[in-house]
């Protein structure tokens, strides 16, 4: 019982912090995994302005990693950029919904009924970032899609689905890189699928990965002077899921950033084939 009112307790607070009375968290520690260096977020904002695409990691239910998503999108925003918020929470075919959202068409009612339809994690971890973008009019885009289609390739592979059904997707194949192999065959295990072919799991995988790629990449083509803020699991974000798939469709420049995760994503744990910087949560 009381686990259950200090998560009340939690939410509630994130409600009252979203948006521009969120609290300035640039004095964040950030380490740099390909050198070992440690600076401030603030120090970092430079190296981000130079990117087209900013890949930031999340466990879903975690307050501290939509925080530090939260910091990411507020320090470009206020460093004068034209900041996108790139989401694998909502659909493309839920666009016109989303930019309604932040236009200001919507109610939060009947915004939080569209965010169910896409998305199962409680919409209190995210409201803070939703009510900044619509409060600053930064555009979210949805970068995923639908459910169906990556539950039938999971349950019978890429090769079932229809030509409408695969839509911008040519051809997904499951190759990737040992490590990231070995990440699909964890997560695969823990998921207890069964019968399930462990290739089509990693096809519906892959499927995530490339589709965000391209729509990110498509939205970047048609706003050249764009920086997408692109929020994803972590899984997702790590350098051989979809920022090799951006690599392998375009020279844009894009670094990956892990939020610090105690028991699995920590200094001792990260390398430079994971993600570019780690950003601490200690403080």
């Amino acid at each position: 019982m009381l686990k259950k009112v200090l998560t009340i307790l939690i939410l509630m607070t994130l409600s009252a912090c979203a948006g521009a009375s969120a609290p300035d968290r640039t004095g964040q520690a950030v380490y740099d995994t390909r050198d070992g260096h440690q600076s401030t977020f603030s120090e970092l904002i430079p190296v981000l302005l130079r990117q087209r695409i900013i890949i930031v990691g999340e466990h879903h239910t975690s307050v501290a990693h939509h925080r530090a998503q939260l910091m990411v999108i507020r320090a470009l925003k206020e460093a004068g950029a034209d900041v996108a918020i790139g989401l694998e929470m909502f659909r493309s075919d839920s666009q016109q919904a989303l930019n309604r959202w932040v236009s200001g068409e919507l109610s939060s009612a009947a915004f939080e009924k569209i965010y169910y339809d896409n998305w199962t994690f409680p919409w209190d971890y995210y409201r803070m970032i939703f009510d900044y973008a619509r409060e600053r009019r930064i555009p979210m885009v949805g970068l995923n899609v639908a459910r169906e289609v990556t539950a039938q390739v999971a349950r019978k592979g890429f090769g079932s689905l229809s030509e409408a059904q695969r839509g911008k997707l040519s051809n997904v194949t499951c190759r990737v890189d040992e490590d990231y192999e070995n990440y699909i065959r964890k997560a695969f295990g823990a998921h207890g699928h069964g019968k399930m072919k462990f290739t089509y799991f990693c096809e519906a995988q892959l499927v995530w990965d490339t589709i965000m790629a391209v729509n990110a990449i498509d939205y970047l083509k048609s706003n050249p002077g764009a920086i997408m803020v692109l929020l994803c699991g972590a899984g997702h974000a790590r350098k051989g899921a979809v920022p090799r798939q951006i690599s392998s469709r375009s020279s844009m420049a894009h670094v990956v950033l892990l939020p610090e995760t105690a028991d699995s994503i920590t200094i001792e744990t990260i390398t430079a084939e994971d993600a570019d910087y780690l950003i601490r949560l200690e403080n």
